[in-house]
């Protein structure tokens, strides 16, 4: 920084580059003539160069100046541009999201219009990601959590529990194999998620069944995907009735028993806890609170 000539010495260059005259230059910054004949000397000292001719009527840019006025109004114009984008945003607000794929599009976008109309001035940029989310090193304000609340740096506010239920194909149920009670489940593979093993355990068990009679079926990463599986007709997975409404309705998944597994694991959404909240952030923390209050019906 100590390479750089004042800041005011460079207005007043400009100034008076672009006027043609001290005294206009003075008139705009209001300032008087002395005084942007005393800043230009000193940038001319700085420089080691002279910037202007100076004759009785007016200035006039030397071979120099002329090099030197180029990009130093090149900066000022990328200077005033950038205020005014900065301020445009503080004014309507904007908030950087991240949320898990299948949340994101089974649950949040199909509202996203509602948050739009009671918000319209809020600028709102989304991203999907299963990971937990790197507030310090990213520019992501917010984020939707599923887990157990152990995460460690953030604020966390409840938004609902998990609630998953089985879920298959209709078409997948053999006349002479109805499935007419849990244990009926039993002639059918079980889909499960690779890091939730648990799940389909701790259901059969809530049921007073033995998981060991059951048939395990096709291991996938993520809910989103053994849904996907049970709609295509490969078995039967545990999945929030929520988040496969569509599904539903189109008559490719049906709810076999309306009886959630009982778990730890709850929605939250989150942010860095040492960061002030904004507007933008205050507004969406509202909005979906109230969204999940009212899903919840």
């Amino acid at each position: 920084m100590n390479r750089l000539p004042p800041l005011n010495s460079l207005k007043c260059f400009e100034s008076a580059a672009r006027h043609g005259s001290f005294n206009k230059a003075a008139q705009e910054l209001s300032v008087t003539p002395s005084a942007i004949s005393h800043q230009i000397k000193g940038l001319e000292s700085f420089l080691g160069i002279e910037l202007f001719r100076r004759t009785k009527r007016k200035v006039v840019l030397t071979e120099a100046g002329e090099f030197y006025l180029g990009p130093i109004r090149n900066i000022f114009e990328q200077l005033e541009s950038a205020t005014a984008e900065l301020k445009s945003k503080q004014q309507i607000g904007s908030l950087r999201l991240s949320v898990p794929p299948a949340f994101l599009t089974r649950w949040l976008m199909p509202r996203m219009g509602r948050f739009q109309s009671r918000y319209p001035d809020i600028q709102i940029e989304i991203s999907s990601s299963m990971g937990v989310i790197d507030f310090e090193a990213g520019d992501i304000d917010m984020a939707v959590y599923f887990g157990n609340d152990d995460w460690q740096g953030v604020d966390t506010h409840y938004l609902r529990p998990a609630r998953l239920a089985p879920v298959c194909n209709p078409k997948l149920i053999k006349p002479e194999q109805p499935i007419e009670k849990p244990e009926d489940m039993r002639f059918y593979p079980l889909l499960h998620v690779t890091k939730r093993k648990d799940e389909w355990h701790d259901w059969l068990q809530q049921h007073d069944l033995d998981p060991k009679l059951f048939r395990r079926g096709l291991m996938f990463s993520s809910g989103s995907l053994t849904a996907g599986a049970a709609a295509q007709g490969l078995g039967i997975s545990l999945a929030d009735p929520e988040l496969v409404e569509p599904e539903i309705e189109a008559g490719t998944l049906k709810v076999l028993f309306d009886e959630h597994l009982i778990t730890d694991r709850s929605f939250y959404l989150v942010y860095e806890r040492r960061r002030a909240v904004s507007p933008a952030m205050s507004a969406f923390k509202e909005w979906i609170i109230e969204e999940m209050a009212g899903s919840s019906k």
